[in-house]
């Protein structure tokens, strides 16, 4: 049921709000691993107005099977006439013979590996702005897992180009932890006080346990954790101390063929998965700011259950700036001068990803608060550093099995 606030926003217009959804999976459509569901995030804003004219996924049986959950539910009426397409071009076909509408709004939570590129079969966001240049844009992160990572880097630089030159419609990336209330007090916080951090500890550990996809677990597939996943904490760090120094960073990993990388809770077969193309299981990675500040990094796959460890520090003069718990309950705490006790500041049911479906409608429709926190030529960035971190990653490793005859 939609909060009283969403409702009225939801039904203060009056006219259909036609959207097509590009990918069927998790993070369009729920998962049990986390908060991920971009779906019931657009139907909370929009409620009734919400038009799925299609769901475009290469896999129809996986299409068909969360329509089917949507169409037993309360929100039926959104997905009452959504057809499933294998492509974008499908359904232009029927936009051009007048069997379907003009998308206001694309949601894309498809695999990055078919976009975020200029190639043919990888250029998804260069056909959607061709054929809907008008339409908005929400797009899950990284922009692209491209290889190899340099080539990706540049085309995806491409894209970013075209959009911001030539796209009408509104752009963003959902690099969601920076909607979170608490990332939104340190900022205020810092820029209150004319603050530039000196240092700044990400740490991202996660439960493993739900993680079944084969896919994730190859490195070639998905290009890997850090690029993957831990995307989020190195884009966030960039969005409170700046630009990263990629030339200054350090990482060192634990393979999944030593000791420490061993697990014991994995529901699906890794034997499948080449022993040279499996996920490190821990990367810890160091780095200077543009600005001269220093940062660090720890993304480690060890936990079992569902709940994940994320926190982030930051420290400038006289302040420590904790933001715990972003994917639960967040919470963020503030030592300033003056006190040696943190001033613990709660903020329980702050959902992030419904504040920037919120702001990406806003933006479309003139709404209180059109606020893009990332675009896609910001995304590039946080792209291209994790391909760093990942790299150096890579190349300790390498050198550790040299020195010690692995």
């Amino acid at each position: 049921m939609l909060a009283p606030a969403t409702r009225a926003l939801a039904t203060a217009r009056g006219d259909d709000f036609h959207t097509i959804m590009v990918g069927a999976g998790f993070a369009m459509f729920g998962t049990p691993e986390g908060p991920w569901n971009m779906s019931r995030r657009a139907e909370n804003r929009l409620g009734p107005r919400l038009k799925v004219d299609a769901v475009v996924d290469v896999t129809p049986d996986r299409a068909l099977e969360a329509l089917a959950a949507k169409r037993a539910s309360a929100v039926a009426g959104s997905y009452a006439d959504t057809t499933v397409v294998s492509s974008i071009e499908e359904y232009v076909a029927k936009v051009r013979v007048g069997a379907a509408a003009q998308p206001r709004a694309i949601f894309i939570a498809s695999s990055p590996d078919w976009r975020g590129s200029c190639k043919p079969g990888r250029d998804l966001e260069l056909q959607i702005h061709h054929h809907f240049p008008r339409a908005a844009l929400l797009l899950e992160k990284p922009v692209a897992t491209g290889a190899p990572w340099a080539e990706s880097v540049a085309d995806a630089r491409a894209v970013a180009a075209v959009l911001e030159a030539q796209h009408e419609g509104v752009v963003s990336v959902a690099y969601k932890l920076r909607y979170l209330k608490a990332v939104q007090e340190i900022k205020r916080i810092l820029e209150e006080n004319k603050l530039t951090p000196m240092a700044v500890h990400a740490r991202f550990v996660v439960a493993y346990e739900y993680a079944v996809k084969t896919a994730w677990w190859t490195n070639s597939v998905t290009q890997g954790p850090i690029i993957e996943q831990g995307t989020h904490m190195i884009d966030l760090v960039r969005y409170l101390a700046g630009d990263i120094d990629n030339a200054s960073i350090a990482a060192h990993t634990v393979g999944a063929h030593e000791a420490p990388g061993r697990l014991t809770k994995k529901n699906f077969d890794e034997s499948v998965v080449p022993a040279h193309d499996r996920i490190p299981r821990a990367t810890a990675a160091s780095w200077k700011f543009e600005t001269g500040a220093v940062g660090s990094f720890l993304h480690a796959i060890v936990l079992h259950d569902k709940r994940w460890e994320v926190q982030l520090e930051v420290y400038a003069d006289g302040y420590q700036l904790v933001l715990q718990d972003p994917y639960g309950t967040p919470r963020l705490l503030v030592r300033a001068p003056g006190q040696e006790t943190h001033d613990v500041r709660e903020m329980p049911g702050d959902d992030p990803y419904q504040t920037e479906m919120d702001n990406f409608i806003d933006a479309i429709e003139g709404g209180p608060d059109p606020r893009i926190l990332s675009t896609y030529a910001d995304a590039v960035k946080s792209y291209e550093t994790t391909w760093h971190v990942r790299n150096a990653g890579e190349a300790s490793a390498a050198a550790f099995a040299a020195r010690h005859g692995a």
